[in-house]
This record gives C-alpha cells, structure tokens and sequence, in this order.
C-alpha cells in the first residue's frame, strides 16, 4: 500500500496503527500511532489542488509558531515534525504532498459547541491566539489561498456556475438560488471597504470554526491547530466564520434544518471574540461585526452552492444532493440570524 512508504519516510517501526481522521473537508488526514515509541502523530496528506504551493503552508505554519513562542503563548503549539531525510514535506508516486505534525494527547474536538460555556471559551482562545500573533509588524506571512477572501470573485464565480451548470442541477436548486440571487448585493459593502482601505489588514486564522480548537476531557482549550488558511486580511473574516460555526445547532451538512440559529450562542461567541481583541480593534471593525456575520454565513452558502452547480467538484461529499444541502443549511441559519439582528 503506497502510504506505507510515506509513514516509512517519517518513522523507522512497521510496527503502527493508522487510522482516518475524517472531520475535515480539504485534506486527508490519519492518526499514526508509532507503537513501539508510544508516540501519535498526525499524518496528512495536503490537497494540492486547493493548496497549490505546500511549501507556503509549512513556512507560514514555522512562521507563525515563531510569534506564538517569543510572546510566551500559553497555549499548546503544534509543530510541523521533519522527516527522516530531515523534510517537512515528503511527496507520494502521484507528486501529492504530504506532511507529518505533532499530536495532542487526550484531547476531543467538536463539530458544534455543546455548551455555552464551550463556545465562549473556544472564543476566547481564538481571540487571544490572533491578539497574540497580530503584533505592530505584519510578518511575511504569504497567501496559501490566492482570491480566498475576494468577495467579488465569489460572486463572479457563482454568477458563472449558474450560467454553465446542468439544467437538472439548476432545477434542484431553484428555491435556493432565487434566495441567493435577492440577496447578491449582500457583500458590497464589505468589497467597498476592503477597496477603500477602510478596514486594517491583519493576520487572520480564517478558519476558526470550533472543530479547529483541541480541548482537554474536562472541555478546557488545549491547543488552536489548523493553520494551513493563515492568511493577511481583515478580522472580520474570523469573527464572521466563528459565528458561521458556533451559533449553529446542526450539523452543516443537515438540509433539513429549521430555526438552527442560536441567538444565546451568538451574543457569548461575541463576547468571547472581544474578550482580548476589544482594545485592538478599531471602531469601523467594531461597528461592522454584526454585518460581518451575516456576509461570512453568505459567503459560505454562495461556495457551496458554486460547488453544487459546478458538478461537486471542491468539497468533499457522500451523496449527490450533498452541497445542496449544506446550501440549505447555511441559508436558514443566515435567515435566523438576520431576524435575530432585524436585518431580514
């Protein structure tokens, strides 16, 4: 079996375990238990269809752990692990890159929060890595993912998928699509800030929904992992995605949910966010917070909607309706919210 070469290039044992980590949506990951160490690793393969320059990952991820450290973080970090031949990445036959990290023991992850007191402190963790790793200077942080956050191209892309999609695709999504198109101006303002510098650029974790923080069997915050989408951008993308994730009682792929908003969640989530972020952030972040939310749940639904139109070709699925209804799902929690807000 070809990954047995791979776990060869990083441990000397034939002695392990392997075992699929199956949470994520990108990448493929294992749990690589070297038995006769008593050491666990995560094992991954990058996706270098989405990831095209892995190398910028593993640099950005040094990068980044070098700030955490000279600012006595007090969170675990978890450390990119070299191979044998001394490499942090290690290509397959195929040329598909993979890499090896550090494993936090006994910990748990979660999909959604199963408490308020766990979104909170999710929260704040978050807001202390990014009040941490935002320093006077930006650092050379480089882009992994070129147009992620252009909110304009998102658009454009969805206004393309839905000229070239199979008209039994279009049919599926009919209901879907007429909610997506009258809310299409959504994003403006947030693309005529960006454009008119009215929000500070800064690192950005962009990917901080709550299964990206490792938390102890009591459900304290161990460690903040996934650093692959760290990017320079504005902060409002995180506090967006944090409510995307956290404020819904569902699982994201439930297209069948109704009223999956949780207002309780929202307002502890938010204070979290600020909890060391308040006295950073200037007053046009402060002021568009509210917003934010409701354009990253958008922005989300408007991908996997361009996903499902284009024939499922980014995200990974079980069944053919599978973006459709993770489409569903995004837009009752943004319809939720907005009747939260008073914006609907």
């Amino acid at each position: 079996m070809e990954i047995n070469a791979i776990v060869a290039e990083f441990i000397t044992t034939d002695n392990y375990n392997l075992t699929p980590i199956t949470d994520g949506l990108i990448n493929t990951t294992y749990l690589l238990e070297d038995k006769d160490q008593s050491r666990k690793f995560i094992l991954q393969k990058i996706n270098n269809h989405v990831f095209k320059q892995p190398e910028v990952i593993v640099n950005n991820h040094l990068l980044i752990n070098e700030i955490l450290r000279s600012n006595d973080y007090h969170f675990q970090i978890i450390e990119p692990v070299r191979s044998l031949a001394n490499k942090l990445l290690v290509e397959d036959i195929n040329g598909e890159p993979w890499r090896m990290l550090s494993f936090v023991e006994n910990s748990v992850t979660f999909l959604t929060a199963p408490s308020l007191q766990t979104a909170f402190d999710a929260a704040k963790t978050f807001s202390y890595f990014l009040n941490t790793v935002n320093t006077e200077k930006l650092p050379a942080i480089e882009d992994s993912l070129p147009n992620f956050l252009n909110f304009e191209k998102r658009v454009a892309d969805y206004k393309d998928s839905l000229k070239n999609a199979a008209p039994h695709l279009r049919e599926n999504a009919k209901a879907e699509i007429e909610i997506t198109n009258q809310l299409l101006s959504l994003p403006d303002h947030w693309i005529k800030m960006e454009k008119n510098n009215q929000i500070p650029k800064r690192i950005i974790h962009a990917d901080v929904k709550i299964s990206n923080i490792l938390f102890d069997q009591k459900h304290n915050p161990l460690a903040v992992i996934d650093l692959d989408t760290m990017m320079i951008s504005t902060i409002l993308y995180d506090f967006g995605t944090m409510i995307q994730s956290y404020t819904n009682t569902t699982q994201e792929d439930d297209g069948t949910a109704q009223n999956n908003f949780n207002s309780e969640m929202y307002k502890v989530v938010k204070e979290g966010f600020l909890f060391y972020l308040k006295e950073k952030l200037t007053p046009e972040e402060s002021d568009h917070l509210d917003y934010a939310a409701q354009v990253a749940i958008y922005i989300q639904e408007l991908r996997f909607l361009t996903d499902y139109l284009n024939g499922s070709t980014y995200y990974s699925i079980t069944h053919p309706e599978h973006n459709l209804d993770r489409t569903k799902n995004q837009l009752e929690l943004l319809k939720g919210l907005r009747e939260y807000l008073g914006t609907s």
